[in-house]
């Protein structure tokens, strides 16, 4: 039985940085995956995502294309292009991630592993390597790094959903779509499909999008859903799927019916822990998660630790890097660098992307009396073809100290925008910091610098 300082499992952004960084620490390190080296980020989340939404993109700048002159012929999206293109970009990826592995001096096993007791683990047949043989090996301490998994509603043929998983395979694209949820995947795959050309329906059981974002945002945001080609369904809840001759029914409470080609269920993720027999190693579990701290990573057993989505904190690829690194550090080398996970970055990548930093509006006022300035325009990339959609942007900032406590936005480059304002709300500078910049003329960027009038007071929230 092999032996090893530190095992790591699940392949992901997390777990492959910790077995990097504890490798080139003089570690004894493995490390096992049972479905897709680099997780769901690289295979079946941001970055085919990303890929996707470019390909939308795409199709909004061809159609925009003739108000600045472009001749251009009627053209039509290929499906089967864009995944094959996008399957042999996961397919380099991955290569790169078993590279990064490997250099490191980290040793892979392919397969499915669970806990034996809280120092031994065994590797068995998995998705990945259906034929392998079982394995056991021994380490001092353990990561689990499994990330998290789609949620399927608990309704009357929920079989017949595809969820996000799904979505990236689908041999063609449905030309009618409708998306439950209305979390990060649902708003970015209801702009994905409307920007490729289907009929998308969003139903969502909140009176707003994007619950946890700042209200007035999460507003905006619904004003432009119908700009996009999205028919919303706010405040509703699914009843049923029916399976029907020419796609399915999608049954609402209050008996409304959405006729549809492919119901697309966008309803949260949950741990993935179901295959590793937590209860072997005596691993404790609340609601579902393993209750560990990003900047801490144990758990209730000494040597066994849990980073990533399994936490179920932040759900965000770089959070989990940069808990791995951290964990990693803390124990095989000197702690180096420090995160601020408080100020951590969040974009919503819809047709007009939506970004975020710091508190939103409601959160700041539970402690702070603020100041709020916001600005509103049409983005100069729209004055010409007429494309309907304002940019809104929003500054909340304590009202005694000036202190910016949050930036958000909704426009085009908000995500490439908010992460250089990232570093000033998590370097604590001031709006005086701010009204003293001087812009980049002209862009969209430099009315974060040049937002002079107060657009309200709001007093600290009583209690």
């Amino acid at each position: 039985m092999q032996d090893f300082d530190l095992f790591v499992i699940g392949a992901g952004s997390g777990g492959v940085r910790c077995a990097r960084i504890a490798a080139q620490n003089g570690a004894r390190v493995a490390i096992a995956e049972r479905r897709h080296w680099g997780g769901t980020c690289v295979n079946l989340g941001c970055v085919p995502k990303k890929l996707m939404v470019y390909a939308a993109e795409y199709g909004r700048e061809i159609a925009d294309a003739p108000s600045y002159g472009w001749d251009v012929t009627p053209v039509a999206h290929d499906w089967s292009t864009l995944i094959s293109a996008k399957d042999r970009e996961i397919e380099r990826l991955n290569r790169i991630y078993v590279s990064m592995l490997e250099k490191a001096g980290v040793t892979l096993f392919t397969g499915d592993a669970s806990f034996v007791d809280a120092h031994t683990v065994e590797i068995g047949p998995s998705e990945l390597a259906p034929d392998a043989s079982v394995q056991r090996v021994r380490a001092k301490n353990i990561v689990i790094a499994t990330g998290s998994t789609p949620t399927r509603l608990n309704i009357p043929g929920a079989e017949h959903a595809i969820v996000s998983d799904d979505a990236f395979h689908l041999s063609d694209r449905p030309e009618r779509v409708a998306v439950i949820g209305s979390g990060y995947i649902g708003i970015e795959f209801a702009g994905i499909f409307a920007g490729l050309g289907s009929k998308v329906d969003l139903v969502f059981r909140q009176q707003l999008p994007l619950r946890g974002f700042d209200h007035e945002m999460r507003a905006h945001l619904s004003e432009l859903l119908p700009l996009n080609g999205i028919k919303a369904h706010p405040g509703r809840s699914p009843e049923r799927i029916e399976k029907v001759a020419d796609g399915y029914r999608l049954h609402l409470e209050g008996g409304d019916v959405i006729e549809t080609d492919c119901v697309f269920m966008a309803t949260g993720r949950h741990p993935n822990l179901a295959p590793l027999k937590l209860d072997n190693a005596g691993v404790a579990t609340w609601d579902g998660r393993i209750p560990a701290k990003p900047d801490d990573a144990t758990t209730n057993v000494p040597g066994i630790y849990a980073i990533g989505d399994v936490t179920d904190t932040y759900n965000l690829t770089p959070t989990a890097i940069a808990e791995g690194h951290i964990l990693a550090e803390r124990l095989f080398g000197e702690p180096g660098r420090e995160w601020s996970f408080a100020t951590t970055p969040k974009a919503v990548f819809f047709s007009q992307p939506l970004a975020t930093v710091g508190l939103t509006e409601d959160e700041a006022a539970q402690s702070h009396d603020l100041d709020i300035y916001t600005s509103s325009f049409t983005p100069m990339r729209q004055t010409l073809s007429g494309r309907k959609g304002k940019t809104l942007m929003k500054l909340v900032v304590d009202a005694q100290s000036k202190i910016v406590l949050g930036a958000h936005m909704i426009g085009p480059d908000a995500p490439e925008i908010i992460q250089g304002l990232a570093i000033a709300v998590t370097a604590k500078l001031t709006k005086r910091d701010f009204d003293r910049t001087i812009g980049l003329h002209p862009t969209s960027a430099e009315e974060f610098v040049t937002m002079r009038s107060l657009t309200r007071h709001v007093p600290r929230k009583a209690g």
